[in-house]
């Protein structure tokens, strides 16, 4: 498969009802917000889960689409892989990879055909086995900002009680025990990404096939992710800015200026997506690119 020879722009809109769309671990997991304006936020770390999460899953099994970065599996066990493919022991790569240069090209060429996520967003390869087992660093085609929400959110929390008690002695004092759990009634976030044609054809070889495989997961990433914790959450729509060229033909914020989200008239407090008009002006479309939209 030949990389792809197209630079691309993209913005997903996603929701998320009576849920917790990316909980801030050092807000007692409350969602995660801007505190200066009241946006809500989203990392690129929990996007990226959840597409990695639903091409691990479609692509079970399947050559060249493995995750690096997933639960439960240690990197250096990837990595060793790498090094029984070129034949070197881990423990002796740093001295083998001085007496042939082209190793770390071999290595990293083997990890980005095993691994969908690293021919994506690319990958730092370095853990420690008995010293540094250095399997190199990519520069991934693919790459996600925050999301952040269209309006200020107002993240509530809401207090629950259980039948289930913890402990025996806990037993005979009480019937139920309280809990809480923090939700957003209403959110549209907006995320906004970048595909490199260039970085591509250099390092990753991310292709055609990769990239129609980014774009389904992007749309159905929250499809086979569901929880309470969460609620309702789901990609609203996926807007996809194609360049004739591998370096474009416009800057990226020219692009990104010309979607816009707005409530509509006479809606104070949004509570579905239907209270708000997301467009794209066409008309402004620089010479060169042409928009795409999915959803």
């Amino acid at each position: 498969m030949s990389a792809i020879s197209n630079r691309y722009e993209f913005v997903i809109f996603f929701d998320v009802e009576n849920g917790n769309p990316n909980g801030d671990p050092d807000a007692g997991n409350m969602p995660r917000i801007d505190p200066e304006t009241g946006y809500g936020l989203v990392t690129d770390v929990c996007l990226k889960r959840k597409i990695r999460n639903y091409v691990e899953t479609v692509k079970e099994g399947e050559p060249g689409y493995r995750i690096y970065v997933k639960d439960g599996v240690p990197l250096n066990r990837s990595d060793a892989e790498a090094c029984a493919y070129v034949g070197v022991d881990p423990d002796k790569l740093k001295e083998a990879k001085k007496k042939d240069t082209d190793l770390d090209v071999k290595i990293r060429d083997f990890m980005c055909k095993n691994f969908f996520d690293i021919r994506s967003f690319g990958a730092v390869m370095t853990t420690f086995v008995k010293g540094a087992l250095n399997c190199g660093q990519v520069r991934g085609p693919v790459q996600l900002g925050f999301a952040r929400s269209v309006d200020p959110i107002l993240p509530q929390e809401v207090t629950i009680t259980r039948v289930a008690i913890t402990t025996e002695a806990d037993a005979e004092k009480k019937g139920t025990e309280m809990g809480r759990k923090y939700i957003v009634p209403y959110g549209l976030y907006r995320a906004e990404g970048y595909v490199s044609a260039n970085l591509a054809k250099k390092s990753t070889g991310f292709s055609e096939e990769d990239l129609s495989l980014l774009w389904q997961a992007i749309l159905n990433m929250f499809e086979l992710d569901h929880s309470a914790a969460r609620g309702k959450m789901a990609v609203r729509e996926l807007i996809v800015f194609r360049h004739d060229s591998e370096l474009g033909n416009a800057p990226a914020y020219k692009l990104f200026d010309l979607v816009k989200a707005e409530r509509k008239p006479g809606v104070v407090a949004p509570r579905s997506y239907s209270d708000y008009t997301v467009s794209v002006n066409e008309a402004g479309l620089p010479e060169g690119v042409t928009c795409t939209r999915m959803g």
